[in-house]
């Protein structure tokens, strides 16, 4: 951590202790014990070499030393590109040669038991997941084949209109299509979980209305601390938690309206969330990379170029920018989760809600979802 980070964090410190009587700390042992799953998110290497699959020295030592246990890897493209399945069948097979190549690090997750697996075994359970149904359109016997590769997370839409559904920056929310509620049909009969994520208010209403079984808003935040269409409101969050579902809440810039959150700006979002929803229906999905960003120059125009790509297919949201890092700023390290449930225990939050957060209601719902 550098001095700039060290001071983020100072600067947390006030908000964090006046918010409420000095809990136990959250202690190592608590952290070693705890199932630690990013609802979303991103497992990276530092070093890795263009054409080298298998993780660097430095690469194994920082997935290790985060306390990691599984991720929600998206393995699907999003938009509504003509080459959509082509694309995602690209994907699934790159993030499996990750997992080939590194067995030591990786396992693929396709039932609850494997995520308990991972964490006896030191390794990262990933999580196959999709962002968008757009490659999967009318072909709904395409689930099933995503299925059999080991996809178990899917979400209906990605910011704009697809077959299913309306996104949440389509301005006229239409809500779900006949065709949105036969998906959810065939997501819940083939066993996977069902995201709602990126979803417009009508189709997210809407489609927790269809849904039959627990179902998750993997990553998101509260839209009545910052109104901003990626931002699910109270009523919706509520919702998903009355249908046995988990709520995440993104470490991402449509925390606050700066697009610069830091520790204090998320820990307000998890506070308002946990009064809506309850400490049994709430977890993280960081929307994040694992490593460490640098700003430097390269990084600079590699977001500019990133932002105006978004932009050019209208899939940015508003709060994205050239400028604007895809990041909690005072949490930006591999150990941040530990960094992350330290905060919490200083804002007074008990050992047992920390563990439900950090992964325990994920694990809980995946189970329910999938099996095992």
């Amino acid at each position: 951590m550098n001095r700039r980070e060290a001071l983020g964090l100072l600067a947390a410190a006030p908000f964090a202790l006046a918010a409420g009587p000095r809990a136990k700390a959250y202690s190592d042992a608590d952290f070693a014990r705890a199932i630690v799953i990013d609802g979303l998110g991103s497992p990276t290497d530092p070093e890795m070499k263009p054409g080298n699959w298998r993780y660097s020295p430095r690469g194994i030592a920082e997935m290790k030393q985060s306390g990691l246990t599984a991720v929600n890897v998206t393995v699907g493209e999003v938009g509504n590109n003509i080459d959509a399945w082509n694309a995602t069948l690209q994907r699934l097979s790159y993030v499996g040669g990750i997992i080939d190549a590194n067995p030591d690090l990786f396992l693929l997750a396709r039932r609850a038991a494997d995520i308990r697996e991972a964490k006896a075994a030191g390794k990262v359970a990933v999580i196959y997941g999709l962002q968008d149904t757009a490659m999967v359109g009318s072909d709904l016997d395409r689930l099933r084949i995503l299925k059999s590769i080991g996809v178990r997370s899917v979400q209906l839409t990605y910011n704009l209109r697809n077959l299913s559904g309306d996104g949440s920056l389509e301005p006229d929310n239409a809500g779900l299509s006949k065709l949105g509620r036969e998906t959810i049909e065939k997501i819940e009969a083939e066993k996977l979980l069902l995201d709602l994520s990126h979803g417009g208010r009508k189709t997210i209403v809407q489609a927790i209305e269809a849904s039959k079984r627990p179902l998750a808003i993997s990553h998101t935040g509260c839209r009545a601390l910052n109104d901003n269409p990626r931002n699910v409101d109270d009523a919706s969050m509520k919702a998903a938690a009355e249908k046995g579902g988990v709520v995440g809440i993104y470490w991402m810039p449509f925390l606050v309206a700066s697009g610069k959150p830091d520790t204090a700006d998320l820990i307000r979002h998890m506070d308002h969330a946990l009064n809506v929803v309850g400490e049994d229906h709430l977890s993280i999905g960081t929307d994040g990379t694992l490593s460490a960003l640098t700003i430097d120059d390269a990084t600079r125009e590699r977001q500019r170029k990133f932002y105006e790509g978004r932009a050019a297919r209208g899939i940015a949201a508003p709060g994205e920018g050239a400028d604007i890092f895809n990041y909690v700023h005072t949490l930006n390290s591999h150990l941040r989760f530990r960094m992350f449930a330290d905060a919490l225990s200083k804002h007074g939050w008990p050992a047992a809600r920390i563990d439900k957060v950090l992964g325990g209601n994920l694990l809980r719902l995946y189970g329910e979802a999938w099996g095992g």
